[in-house]
């Protein structure tokens, strides 16, 4: 019988994404047929695995979501960050089956995120080298100068990297679009810190095929079947 990786598994079975799993795995929070998983783990689909003492079973239902997330909302399945309780996008949601966020938006940020029970598919929007674009919309606290956009097009170093080359247009004095094929850390907001701009605004308007179009804010939508074959066949 075939094995896989813990992580993987409770990725597929819509629990969660591969790295949150990592960290229900170190929390001590997921057992094996009883006893507590150890990372990097290996099972085959007979065991019984647990979550929080509730039992994992994969859900056949493909699910594909896009939701409009307000400012405020945490784009994690936890109840908690750094000891503090949060508002999570899972729990704003509500929805009645178990889902979770492809990749994440930071709470000071609003826009589409896109959330699924398909860890495939999910890993594959996340990882950089697949080079799926995203693209949002950026208000800065102060005039853009000539020579700004250019610069944050050709890349700029922040965390110990260099950003890849990106598609940028400027909407007027204060504002302009982006389109961006990596997920770094606050990526956008630390591109324009390095010149000097603080971001006062920022939206995700797309993400691959998938856009905001017809979503009020805080309210999430099924993807239609033409959507979803399209996303499936750039994921390959």
């Amino acid at each position: 019988m075939e094995e896989i990786r813990i992580n993987k598994f409770l990725s597929e079975a819509g629990v969660c994404s591969r790295r949150e799993g990592d960290r229900l795995i170190e929390q001590g929070r997921v057992t094996i047929d009883g006893k507590i998983a150890l990372p990097g783990e290996k099972i085959t689909e007979d065991q019984l695995v647990m979550v929080d003492g509730k039992k994992v079973t994969k859900e056949e239902e493909e699910i594909f979501l896009a939701f409009y997330k307000p400012r405020g909302i945490v784009c994690t399945t936890a109840k908690e960050e750094n000891g503090e309780k949060i508002k999570n996008v899972v729990d704003y949601i509500d929805y009645p089956k178990r889902i979770y966020p492809v990749g994440r938006l930071d709470q000071a940020s609003e826009g589409l995120l896109l959330l699924t029970n398909q860890g495939d598919a999910m890993e594959k929007i996340l990882r950089s080298r697949y080079e799926h674009e995203k693209e949002y919309f950026v208000r800065v606290d102060h005039k853009i100068e000539p020579g700004f956009l250019k610069k944050m097009q050709e890349g700029v170093p922040i965390l110990d990297t260099v950003t890849k080359p990106c598609k940028i247009w400027q909407e007027d004095e204060m504002s302009f679009h982006i389109i961006i094929t990596q997920g770094l850390n606050r990526q956008i907001r630390r591109m324009c810190e390095y010149f000097g701009y603080r971001v006062t605004y920022l939206r995700r308007d797309r993400v691959m095929n998938i856009t905001l179009e017809g979503l009020k804010k805080g309210r999430y939508r099924h993807l239609t079947a033409k959507e979803i074959a399209e996303l499936k066949r750039e994921l390959g």
